[in-house]
């Protein structure tokens, strides 16, 4: 047997072997990847795990409040109305107005931020700056973050379809008073304060107007 014809002998060899090869790989099913039947069932039935999901409860609410507390309920009630509400997106949109307005407040810039106001807060908060001012005091202020954030309580009306949500906040500042000398009279520079405040906003759900204000402010 001369050598060519050894050599056509083993490439055919190895051409069988590989086609062996590639038809065992190509013929087996491994994975996750289910039988043509359950395929065909899933895509009819819509699957059961979007069942689960739209049937199963509100992890936007559940999240924050107990299951079947006034609040939760009154948050419920709230996306009912305005399917556009998230308690997630407002506790995030919280945490950026509580920055916003409390930095302001200590500024004296309430200009900035009267829309996102009550008619009554702003006209304390405009007393307050007003009194400052009249003793000749300033306040420099660093806000440094939130530390803590939760939700209080919440309630909605049916009747005007208002929803009200009190958020608990718990922030840190550097916070200086100076006098017209410009001494320091209360705070410090280098010390971080911590204040703690519970704010209530209120919005008429269901509007065109996604914004809402702050109606009450406490401890």
């Amino acid at each position: 047997m001369n050598s060519s014809l050894i050599q056509l002998l083993v490439l055919a060899g190895i051409a069988v072997f590989l086609i062996l090869r590639l038809r065992n790989v190509l013929g087996t099913r491994e994975g996750f990847e289910p039988p043509r039947e359950q395929i065909n069932t899933s895509q009819r039935s819509g699957g059961p795990d979007l069942e689960v999901i739209e049937g199963g409860p509100d992890r936007d609410v559940l999240d924050h409040a107990e299951e079947g507390s006034d609040i939760a309920n009154a948050l419920i009630r709230m996306k009912s109305v305005d399917p556009t509400f998230g308690v997630s997106d407002f506790l995030q949109g919280g945490r950026g107005a509580y920055e916003m307005i409390l930095m302001a407040f200590e500024k004296g810039d309430l200009g900035s931020i009267k829309d996102f106001l009550s008619e009554e807060v702003y006209e304390t908060f405009a007393e307050v700056v007003e009194s400052r001012e009249k003793q000749g005091l300033s306040i420099e202020s660093e806000f440094i973050g939130v530390r803590e954030m939760s939700l209080y309580d919440a309630t909605f009306d049916e009747a005007t379809s208002e929803g009200e949500i009190s958020v608990k906040f718990v922030g840190e500042l550097t916070y200086v008073v100076r006098d017209r000398a410009g001494e320091i009279v209360e705070g410090s520079e280098t010390q971080v304060k911590r204040q703690k405040d519970v704010w209530t906003f209120a919005r008429k759900m269901g509007t065109n107007d996604p914004n809402w204000q702050l109606v009450a402010t406490g401890e």
